[in-house]
Order: structure tokens, then C-alpha cells, then sequence
């Protein structure tokens, strides 16, 4: 079983994510939090392991998940999904290799390449 940290707010995106986990037949234990004060006392300060970050930047709280210690965690299990550039350069910078821009204006396409990463995050 994949244990899958999910840091995004957004209903939508959830949905889109738990239907590709559902279409790669994934067997996994999905975290899923929408804001960074979780990440910050309920994340960081623990020795959880997970198989897979799935990364946006954007919290409910108008703050940022970026303050997830990566480095902790491991950059190589990141994939970084915001739909602001620089963002996904932030994470870029923090050793993060696998970004899916997110965009609004092409769910479809956002679908389809975040699929494809993580299917490949696990073969």
C-alpha cells in the first residue's frame, strides 16, 4: 500500500486526483489536508514516510504548503502542481524534479500529464 500526501485546496483538483488514483488501480492510503497550519503541526514535526507528495502551493488559508520540509521528506518524492510558474520554479530550486502545471483553463490536459507522473512515480 502507497501512502499519498495530498496538500491542495481545491475540490475540483481533489477530484481529478482521486480519479486518476482510481483509474492507475493504485492500491494507497491517501493524507489529504487543505491548509499549510496542518503541514506545519501535524506534518513536519512527525516521522511519517510517504511514497508520494502530491504539491500545490496555494492553501485555504492564503498562505503556502511550500512550507512542507521537502528536504525532510524527500525532494524525489514530490510532485509539484501549481498553476503559477514560479511557483513550480521555487520547488524546482528546493531540488523537486517532477512538476504538473496546473490549468484551470485545460483540466484535460492537467489530468492527463498529472496521470502520466504518477503512473511513472510508480513503475
Amino acid at each position: 500500500m502507497k501512502t499519498i500526501l495530498i496538500l491542495e485546496n481545491d475540490p475540483r483538483i481533489l477530484c481529478i486526483i482521486f480519479k486518476i488514483l482510481l483509474e492507475i488501480r493504485l492500491d494507497y492510503a491517501p493524507i489529504v489536508l487543505s491548509t499549510s497550519e496542518q503541514v506545519e503541526k501535524l506534518i513536519n514535526p512527525n516521522d511519517m514516510v510517504f511514497d508520494l507528495i502530491l504539491l500545490d502551493r496555494n492553501c485555504s488559508l492564503g498562505r503556502s504548503f511550500h512550507i512542507l520540509d521537502i528536504a525532510k521528506f524527500g525532494p524525489d518524492k514530490v510532485i509539484g502542481m501549481s498553476s503559477v510558474p514560479q511557483y513550480n520554479d521555487d520547488l524546482l530550486e528546493r531540488g523537486v524534479t517532477k512538476i504538473t502545471t496546473k490549468d484551470y483553463d485545460n483540466l484535460n490536459q492537467f489530468t492527463s500529464d498529472l496521470k502520466k507522473a504518477i503512473s511513472m512515480f510508480f513503475t
